[in-house]
């Protein structure tokens, strides 16, 4: 797969959810993590981060790519809910594209 497919897969992703925002929570779960708001979303980016460590420490490749995928769901959700949109964050990584990562890193501190 290439990288504009990947990409074009996390657009339509987003713009599932993005489709769900109003409806009712008793039939999509998207709605439903929606209508619990920002708190509960950023928990369950927080869980499915850590399920996708203990993957790639402990559960081998295919589990890794299953919570990864859980992972990128709830992001989507996540910025869905504040409002970003995945252009906004390919642009922030566009800005670093042929920057160290270390020197990316000591620029945000000042």
């Amino acid at each position: 797969m290439s990288e504009t497919q990947s990409g074009e897969i996390l657009d339509a992703l987003y713009a599932v959810i993005e489709s769900r925002r109003g409806s009712d929570p008793e039939s999509s779960y998207t709605a439903s993590l929606l209508h619990k708001g920002t708190s509960k979303i950023a928990e369950k980016v927080g869980e499915e981060a850590v399920e996708t460590v203990i993957a790639a420490l402990k559960e081998g490749p295919d589990a890794l790519a299953s919570e990864s995928a859980d992972l990128l769901y709830h992001l989507c959700v996540l910025w869905a809910d504040a409002g970003l949109r995945p252009e906004d964050v390919w642009n922030k990584l566009a800005e670093r594209e042929g920057i160290s990562g270390l020197t990316e890193k000591a620029n945000r501190k000042t």
